[in-house]
Protein backbone atom coordinates (compact mmCIF):
# COMPACT_ATOMS: atom_id res chain seq x y z
CA UNK A 1 0.00 0.00 0.00
CA UNK A 2 2.81 2.41 1.02
CA UNK A 3 3.93 2.14 -2.69
CA UNK A 4 1.39 2.74 -4.75
CA UNK A 5 1.19 6.02 -2.11
CA UNK A 6 4.60 7.17 -3.39
CA UNK A 7 4.38 6.63 -6.88
CA UNK A 8 0.28 8.39 -7.23
CA UNK A 9 2.08 11.84 -6.98
CA UNK A 10 4.29 10.85 -9.78
CA UNK A 11 1.56 9.61 -12.43
CA UNK A 12 -0.76 12.57 -11.52
CA UNK A 13 1.51 15.22 -12.16
CA UNK A 14 2.19 13.75 -15.33
CA UNK A 15 -1.27 14.29 -16.16
CA UNK A 16 -1.48 18.05 -14.50
CA UNK A 17 1.78 18.92 -16.08
CA UNK A 18 0.99 18.55 -19.22
CA UNK A 19 -2.62 20.03 -18.66
CA UNK A 20 -0.67 23.38 -17.49
CA UNK A 21 1.07 23.34 -20.14
CA UNK A 22 -0.34 23.27 -23.10
CA UNK A 23 -4.19 22.73 -22.44
CA UNK A 24 -6.50 20.19 -24.27
CA UNK A 25 -4.11 17.68 -25.62
CA UNK A 26 -2.23 18.10 -28.90
CA UNK A 27 -4.02 21.01 -29.37
CA UNK A 28 -1.46 24.21 -30.02
CA UNK A 29 -4.25 26.53 -30.59
CA UNK A 30 -5.03 26.20 -26.48
CA UNK A 31 -1.51 28.13 -26.12
CA UNK A 32 -2.30 30.40 -28.08
CA UNK A 33 -5.92 30.98 -26.32
CA UNK A 34 -4.55 31.54 -23.07
CA UNK A 35 -2.83 34.54 -24.73
CA UNK A 36 0.79 33.03 -23.51
CA UNK A 37 3.47 35.26 -23.86
CA UNK A 38 4.86 35.53 -27.54
CA UNK A 39 7.62 36.79 -29.24
CA UNK A 40 9.62 36.70 -32.36
CA UNK A 41 12.85 35.34 -32.59
CA UNK A 42 15.87 34.78 -35.60
CA UNK A 43 15.35 31.37 -37.48
CA UNK A 44 18.89 31.06 -36.77
CA UNK A 45 18.31 31.22 -33.32
CA UNK A 46 16.22 27.80 -32.66
CA UNK A 47 17.57 24.59 -33.51
CA UNK A 48 15.57 21.08 -33.70
CA UNK A 49 15.40 18.40 -30.52
CA UNK A 50 17.17 15.60 -30.97
CA UNK A 51 14.25 13.88 -28.72
CA UNK A 52 11.75 15.11 -31.58
CA UNK A 53 9.93 12.24 -32.44
CA UNK A 54 9.35 12.54 -35.43
CA UNK A 55 11.79 11.53 -37.94
CA UNK A 56 10.69 11.52 -41.21
CA UNK A 57 9.43 14.65 -43.47
CA UNK A 58 7.67 14.18 -46.30
CA UNK A 59 8.63 16.23 -48.80
CA UNK A 60 5.68 17.18 -50.74
CA UNK A 61 4.50 18.21 -47.46
CA UNK A 62 7.50 20.75 -46.93
CA UNK A 63 7.01 21.86 -50.12
CA UNK A 64 3.42 22.66 -49.78
CA UNK A 65 4.38 24.19 -45.98
CA UNK A 66 7.23 26.49 -47.53
CA UNK A 67 4.61 27.88 -49.72
CA UNK A 68 2.03 29.20 -47.44
CA UNK A 69 5.21 30.26 -45.08
CA UNK A 70 6.75 32.32 -47.88
CA UNK A 71 3.02 33.75 -48.66
CA UNK A 72 2.02 34.19 -45.11
CA UNK A 73 4.61 33.83 -42.60
CA UNK A 74 4.83 31.58 -39.70
CA UNK A 75 1.13 31.74 -37.91
CA UNK A 76 1.08 28.98 -35.29
CA UNK A 77 4.04 30.00 -32.96
CA UNK A 78 6.85 27.48 -32.53
CA UNK A 79 7.55 26.00 -28.81
CA UNK A 80 10.42 26.25 -27.75
CA UNK A 81 12.27 25.74 -24.11
CA UNK A 82 15.74 27.48 -23.47
CA UNK A 83 19.05 25.95 -23.87
CA UNK A 84 20.45 25.90 -20.14
CA UNK A 85 24.42 26.09 -21.86
CA UNK A 86 23.54 28.50 -24.85
CA UNK A 87 21.88 31.61 -23.76
CA UNK A 88 20.49 33.17 -27.17
CA UNK A 89 19.57 29.69 -28.60
CA UNK A 90 16.16 28.08 -27.96
CA UNK A 91 15.22 23.83 -29.13
CA UNK A 92 12.45 23.11 -30.64
CA UNK A 93 9.29 21.42 -28.07
CA UNK A 94 6.93 21.57 -31.28
CA UNK A 95 7.03 23.18 -34.74
CA UNK A 96 9.90 21.96 -36.54
CA UNK A 97 8.10 21.63 -39.59
CA UNK A 98 7.54 25.17 -39.49
CA UNK A 99 10.92 25.78 -38.70
CA UNK A 100 11.93 24.37 -41.62
CA UNK A 101 9.55 25.82 -44.18
CA UNK A 102 10.83 29.19 -42.85
CA UNK A 103 14.03 28.28 -43.44
CA UNK A 104 13.31 27.59 -47.06
CA UNK A 105 11.37 30.18 -47.68
CA UNK A 106 14.26 32.71 -46.57
CA UNK A 107 12.23 33.83 -43.45
CA UNK A 108 14.13 35.33 -41.16
CA UNK A 109 12.60 35.55 -38.12
CA UNK A 110 9.33 33.55 -36.73
CA UNK A 111 6.68 33.66 -33.57
CA UNK A 112 7.88 31.55 -30.36
CA UNK A 113 6.74 30.60 -27.12
CA UNK A 114 9.11 29.67 -24.77
CA UNK A 115 7.96 26.75 -22.13
CA UNK A 116 9.94 26.44 -19.13
CA UNK A 117 9.90 22.60 -18.83
CA UNK A 118 12.40 19.90 -17.97
CA UNK A 119 13.86 17.56 -20.88
CA UNK A 120 10.82 15.09 -19.73
CA UNK A 121 8.50 17.52 -20.05
CA UNK A 122 9.58 19.07 -23.53
CA UNK A 123 9.38 15.12 -24.93
CA UNK A 124 6.07 14.54 -23.40
CA UNK A 125 4.47 17.82 -25.37
CA UNK A 126 6.44 16.95 -28.75
CA UNK A 127 5.05 13.20 -28.66
CA UNK A 128 1.67 14.55 -27.55
CA UNK A 129 1.53 17.29 -30.30
CA UNK A 130 2.67 14.87 -32.82
CA UNK A 131 0.88 12.19 -32.03
CA UNK A 132 -2.05 14.02 -32.41
CA UNK A 133 -1.39 14.81 -36.26
CA UNK A 134 -2.71 12.29 -38.45
CA UNK A 135 0.37 12.55 -40.86
CA UNK A 136 2.41 11.18 -38.29
CA UNK A 137 3.78 7.90 -39.65
CA UNK A 138 3.49 5.06 -37.07
CA UNK A 139 7.13 4.29 -36.62
CA UNK A 140 7.98 7.46 -35.02
CA UNK A 141 4.96 7.20 -32.97
CA UNK A 142 6.18 4.08 -31.63
CA UNK A 143 10.10 5.17 -31.55
CA UNK A 144 8.25 8.33 -29.43
CA UNK A 145 7.14 5.62 -27.03
CA UNK A 146 9.82 3.63 -26.94
CA UNK A 147 12.00 7.07 -25.82
CA UNK A 148 9.50 7.71 -22.94
CA UNK A 149 10.01 4.02 -21.65
CA UNK A 150 13.33 3.07 -22.34
CA UNK A 151 14.43 7.00 -21.33
CA UNK A 152 12.11 7.58 -18.24
CA UNK A 153 10.99 4.46 -17.19
CA UNK A 154 7.39 5.40 -18.27
CA UNK A 155 4.89 1.91 -18.04
CA UNK A 156 2.40 1.48 -21.07
CA UNK A 157 -0.66 2.80 -18.41
CA UNK A 158 1.44 5.70 -18.13
CA UNK A 159 1.73 6.59 -21.70
CA UNK A 160 -1.42 5.73 -22.21
CA UNK A 161 -2.61 7.88 -19.27
CA UNK A 162 -0.71 11.13 -20.82
CA UNK A 163 -0.77 10.66 -24.84
CA UNK A 164 -4.60 9.98 -24.34
CA UNK A 165 -4.55 6.82 -26.23
CA UNK A 166 -5.49 3.40 -25.17
CA UNK A 167 -3.09 1.08 -23.66
CA UNK A 168 -3.63 -1.36 -26.31
CA UNK A 169 -3.45 1.30 -28.91
CA UNK A 170 0.09 1.80 -27.12
CA UNK A 171 1.13 -2.16 -27.11
CA UNK A 172 0.18 -2.39 -30.42
CA UNK A 173 1.87 0.34 -32.02
CA UNK A 174 5.35 -0.44 -29.70
CA UNK A 175 5.32 -3.80 -31.35
CA UNK A 176 6.37 -2.33 -34.94
CA UNK A 177 9.06 -1.72 -33.72
CA UNK A 178 9.88 -5.80 -34.00
CA UNK A 179 9.79 -5.12 -37.57
CA UNK A 180 12.80 -5.35 -39.96
CA UNK A 181 14.26 -1.62 -40.80
CA UNK A 182 13.12 -1.86 -44.68
CA UNK A 183 9.59 -2.76 -43.71
CA UNK A 184 10.02 0.30 -41.05
CA UNK A 185 11.08 2.67 -44.06
CA UNK A 186 7.94 1.28 -46.23
CA UNK A 187 5.95 2.79 -43.10
CA UNK A 188 8.04 6.11 -42.76
CA UNK A 189 7.40 7.03 -46.60
CA UNK A 190 3.83 5.98 -46.63
CA UNK A 191 4.09 2.92 -48.87
CA UNK A 192 2.18 1.07 -45.93
CA UNK A 193 -0.22 1.38 -42.94
CA UNK A 194 -0.09 0.49 -39.48
CA UNK A 195 -2.41 -1.87 -40.35
CA UNK A 196 -0.68 -3.41 -42.89
CA UNK A 197 2.32 -3.43 -40.34
CA UNK A 198 0.23 -4.99 -37.94
CA UNK A 199 -1.09 -7.88 -40.34
CA UNK A 200 3.08 -8.23 -41.37
CA UNK A 201 3.83 -8.87 -38.12
CA UNK A 202 2.15 -12.81 -38.45
CA UNK A 203 4.26 -13.40 -41.52
CA UNK A 204 7.68 -15.72 -41.24
CA UNK A 205 9.18 -13.40 -43.66
CA UNK A 206 7.65 -9.46 -43.05
CA UNK A 207 10.55 -8.13 -45.41
CA UNK A 208 9.52 -9.85 -48.30
CA UNK A 209 5.68 -9.90 -47.62
CA UNK A 210 6.43 -6.48 -47.39
CA UNK A 211 7.85 -5.85 -50.86
CA UNK A 212 4.93 -7.81 -52.42
CA UNK A 213 2.40 -6.11 -50.79
CA UNK A 214 3.91 -2.82 -52.06
CA UNK A 215 4.66 -3.33 -55.51
CA UNK A 216 0.93 -4.95 -55.96
CA UNK A 217 -0.80 -2.52 -53.20
CA UNK A 218 -2.49 -4.96 -51.57
CA UNK A 219 -5.18 -4.53 -48.90
CA UNK A 220 -4.70 -4.64 -45.26
CA UNK A 221 -7.63 -7.34 -45.33
CA UNK A 222 -5.41 -8.84 -48.20
CA UNK A 223 -2.41 -9.11 -45.93
CA UNK A 224 -4.30 -10.80 -42.86
CA UNK A 225 -5.51 -13.58 -45.14
CA UNK A 226 -1.47 -13.88 -46.34
CA UNK A 227 -1.18 -14.29 -42.59
CA UNK A 228 -3.94 -16.77 -41.90
CA UNK A 229 -2.73 -18.92 -44.84
CA UNK A 230 0.84 -18.44 -45.63
CA UNK A 231 2.59 -19.30 -48.61
CA UNK A 232 5.77 -21.93 -48.17
CA UNK A 233 7.74 -23.10 -50.80
CA UNK A 234 9.81 -26.21 -50.67
CA UNK A 235 8.88 -26.77 -46.90
CA UNK A 236 6.12 -28.31 -44.61
CA UNK A 237 3.71 -25.47 -43.25
CA UNK A 238 4.63 -25.37 -39.53
CA UNK A 239 2.14 -25.55 -36.93
CA UNK A 240 0.22 -23.05 -35.44
CA UNK A 241 0.62 -22.12 -31.49
CA UNK A 242 -2.03 -23.54 -29.43
CA UNK A 243 -4.52 -20.71 -29.00
CA UNK A 244 -4.21 -19.67 -25.20
CA UNK A 245 -7.18 -19.91 -22.99
CA UNK A 246 -9.42 -16.69 -22.69
CA UNK A 247 -9.03 -17.19 -18.98
CA UNK A 248 -5.38 -16.97 -19.62
CA UNK A 249 -5.40 -13.92 -21.65
CA UNK A 250 -7.77 -12.53 -19.07
CA UNK A 251 -5.27 -12.79 -16.36
CA UNK A 252 -2.56 -11.73 -18.49
CA UNK A 253 -4.38 -8.55 -18.78
CA UNK A 254 -5.35 -8.38 -15.26
CA UNK A 255 -1.65 -9.04 -14.09
CA UNK A 256 -0.58 -6.74 -16.69
CA UNK A 257 -2.78 -3.81 -16.10
CA UNK A 258 -1.16 -4.42 -11.82
CA UNK A 259 2.09 -4.11 -12.80
CA UNK A 260 1.66 -1.38 -15.87
CA UNK A 261 3.80 -3.98 -17.42
CA UNK A 262 3.60 -6.62 -20.44
CA UNK A 263 3.27 -9.96 -18.69
CA UNK A 264 3.40 -13.28 -20.12
CA UNK A 265 1.70 -16.44 -19.08
CA UNK A 266 2.79 -19.72 -20.57
CA UNK A 267 1.66 -23.26 -19.76
CA UNK A 268 3.21 -26.34 -19.48
CA UNK A 269 2.06 -29.98 -19.63
CA UNK A 270 2.74 -29.83 -15.96
CA UNK A 271 2.64 -26.24 -13.74
CA UNK A 272 3.73 -23.36 -16.45
CA UNK A 273 5.97 -20.32 -16.46
CA UNK A 274 4.99 -15.89 -16.08
CA UNK A 275 7.42 -13.87 -17.63
CA UNK A 276 7.24 -10.23 -16.79
CA UNK A 277 9.14 -7.63 -19.61
CA UNK A 278 10.68 -4.40 -18.34
CA UNK A 279 12.79 -2.37 -19.70
CA UNK A 280 14.93 -0.42 -17.46
CA UNK A 281 16.47 -1.19 -14.33
CA UNK A 282 13.85 1.12 -12.51
CA UNK A 283 11.12 -0.60 -13.35
CA UNK A 284 13.10 -3.87 -12.35
CA UNK A 285 13.16 -2.17 -8.89
CA UNK A 286 9.32 -1.28 -9.17
CA UNK A 287 8.67 -5.19 -9.57
CA UNK A 288 10.98 -6.47 -6.91
CA UNK A 289 9.73 -3.68 -4.47
CA UNK A 290 5.96 -4.92 -5.24
CA UNK A 291 7.25 -8.56 -4.96
CA UNK A 292 8.54 -8.34 -1.62
CA UNK A 293 5.40 -5.99 -0.56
Amino acid sequence: MAETKMEEPQRSRLGRGLAALIGDVGDESAVMERSRPQRRAPIAQLRPSKANPRRSFREEDLEELTASVREKGVIQPILVRRVPEERETYEIIAGERRWRAAQRAGVHDAPIVVLDVTEREALEIAIVENVQRADLNAVDEAAGYDQLMGQFSYTQEDLARVIGKSRSHIANTLRLLKLPDAVKEHLANGALTAGHARALLALPDPEAAAAKVVAKGLSVREVEAMARAPEVKGSARKPRAAEKDADVRALEAELGEALGLDVTLTARAVGGEIAIRYRSLDQLDLIVRRLRG
